[in-house]
């Protein structure tokens, strides 16, 4: 099984948004969109095309596949 790799942090940076913006955007609170970023949970379908619009990019790019390294 392969994990994903948030790539939202890096998008919010590009955006020049703030955590707080975003998160009333998506009617969620700064400790979840947080969350998001570090990979610890993830968005629901909606939130995600939300996250994606309001970013201008593809829901594609907000998440990438994480290779498996050595040890796993």
């Amino acid at each position: 099984m392969f994990q994903l790799e948030s790539r939202i942090g890096e998008w919010l940076e590009k955006s020049g948004y703030r955590k707080d913006f975003v998160a009333k955007q998506l009617d969620i609170g700064v400790r979840q969109l947080d969350k998001y970023i570090k990979g610890d949970s993830f968005p629901s379908v909606p939130r995600l095309f939300m996250l994606a619009e309001l970013f201008r990019c593809t829901t594609d790019d907000l998440y990438r596949k994480k290779e498996p390294t050595q040890s796993e």
